[in-house]
């Protein structure tokens, strides 16, 4: 998947495209070093460690990050993984079409109202707009009460905590369906929005 497109019913138009590892490191670097990224787990990495981090990532067969934008500007992360290769193998039984997601959003000195929610949202739709996506797969640490909420929000249930090298996590779990039901948003396939 090469773009993704949404257009959010209050605060318009979000668009997701592959990242680039080496151009938007300077960026990324200051999102993922915010105190308020603590839960991203790079709090001491420099501008070369997260670049690595992303090329890395890029090189992967099973794991991409694409870059966010909100009315064109970048304004949060998201990377898309296969739970049977990546974080999560050996740690669950994976079902056929599951897809593993992080996001982050960045740190803004005035908060939009329901700007995360869009986010996660939009992320969710780009995740289903792919056929063979059934469902979405999380593991957010146990103590980020922040995400668990806006999980539940867009659908997911607790499958129950599990223990990985770096935290205790929470793994959740998303249905297509359930994501119909929590936020009404349509879905469609190859990518565009209903």
């Amino acid at each position: 998947m090469t773009g993704f497109t949404r257009v959010d019913d209050a605060l318009g138009e979000f668009t997701l495209r592959p990242l680039d590892p080496d151009a938007d490191a300077a960026l990324l670097h200051r999102w993922v070093t915010h105190p308020k990224s603590a839960f991203w787990l790079m709090q001491d990495a420099d501008v070369a460690a997260v670049a690595a981090e992303y090329r890395r990532i890029a090189d992967h067969p099973h794991h991409d990050a694409y870059l966010g934008s909100w009315r064109g500007t970048p304004a949060f992360l998201a990377e898309r993984y296969d739970p049977a290769h990546v974080e999560l193998a050996g740690l669950y039984d994976p079902e056929p079409g599951d897809v593993g997601m992080h996001f982050l959003c960045a740190p803004a000195g005035t908060p939009v109202h329901g700007f995360t929610r869009a986010v996660i949202t939009t992320v969710m739709a780009w995740l289903f707009a792919d056929p063979a996506t059934r469902r979405v797969v999380v593991e957010p640490d146990v103590r980020n009460t922040a995400v668990h909420a806006l999980n539940a929000a867009v659908g997911f249930t607790v499958a129950g905590p599990i223990r990985k090298p770096e935290k205790e996590a929470l793994l959740s779990v998303c249905t297509r369906d359930q994501f119909r039901a929590a936020t009404g948003a349509p879905v469609t396939e190859e990518g565009a929005p209903a």
